[in-house]
C-alpha cells in the first residue's frame, strides 16, 4: 500500500490514445500511474470512500492521475488534488 497525491485529468484527453493504446474515456474507472504495470487493478482510497481503477496510462506530475469518473466517486474532483492510498489488487 502506498500513500500518495492524486489528481484527476481527462476532459481535454477524452478520445485520445493512452499509453496502453486504448482510447481515454472520462466515464471509465481508469487511472495513470508512473510505474505500475499497464492493465493492473488498484484500489484507491480517499477518506472513507474507495474505488477500483485499472491503470491504462502513464503520468509524471504526481502519484496517480484519476479519470474524472473515479475522482467523482471518491468525492475529490472539486479539490483538484488529494492525499490517497493506493493498493494493488491484480
Amino acid at each position: 500500500m502506498q500513500t500518495t497525491e492524486a489528481s484527476w485529468y481527462g476532459l481535454k484527453y477524452h478520445g485520445k490514445r493512452t499509453a496502453s493504446g486504448e482510447k481515454f474515456d472520462v466515464r471509465a474507472m481508469t487511472a495513470a500511474h508512473p510505474t505500475l504495470p499497464l492493465g493492473s487493478v488498484v484500489e484507491v482510497r480517499h477518506g472513507r470512500k474507495s474505488v477500483m481503477v485499472r491503470i491504462n496510462d502513464r503520468c509524471g506530475r504526481c502519484g496517480i492521475d484519476l479519470s474524472p469518473a473515479a475522482a467523482d466517486r471518491l468525492g475529490m474532483r472539486h479539490l483538484g488534488r488529494a492525499s490517497v492510498t493506493v493498493r494493488p489488487l491484480a
